[in-house]
């Protein structure tokens, strides 16, 4: 565990590894959703084909997907990637309702999962942010 790993001032044991539990998985998500695309996986495939989208953009959002995670990933450059990560899901939610599947859910959970996690963990997020007075 590194310096960055452990608890902030300000943050209590509790939700520092509460937010890093919430912050795991849009994280797993997100980097198999993107190995998937990589892989072009038959799945993969079919999805896009079903979105309307040409199978050769999947290594290009795949590329996408996980830099954004990796971005998140990383302590300093957490609330970039934050910010990216929800550029992207906002990105799926109007691709999937344009074709009539409105099971967005997913896609609006993992983007509050990405938000709360950070909240969770980082003290400057809080203090730009305060739930309350």
């Amino acid at each position: 565990m590194t310096q960055a790993d452990l608890p902030r001032p300000g943050v209590s044991k509790a939700a520092f590894w509460t937010g890093c539990i919430l912050s795991a998985i849009p994280v797993l998500m997100l980097l198999m959703s993107g190995t998937m695309k990589l892989m072009k996986a038959p799945p993969v495939v079919d999805g896009f084909k079903e979105l309307g989208w040409p199978a050769e953009y999947a290594l290009g959002l795949g590329i996408l997907e996980i830099a954004c995670t990796l971005v998140y990933l990383i302590p300093q450059t957490s609330v970039l990637g934050a910010i990216l990560m929800t550029g992207y899901l906002g990105g799926a939610i109007p691709t999937h309702v344009r074709v009539g599947q409105f099971g967005v859910v997913p896609q609006i959970g993992l983007g509050i999962f990405v938000w709360l996690g950070l909240y969770l963990r980082v003290p400057r997020l809080r203090a730009l942010v305060p739930l309350r007075s």
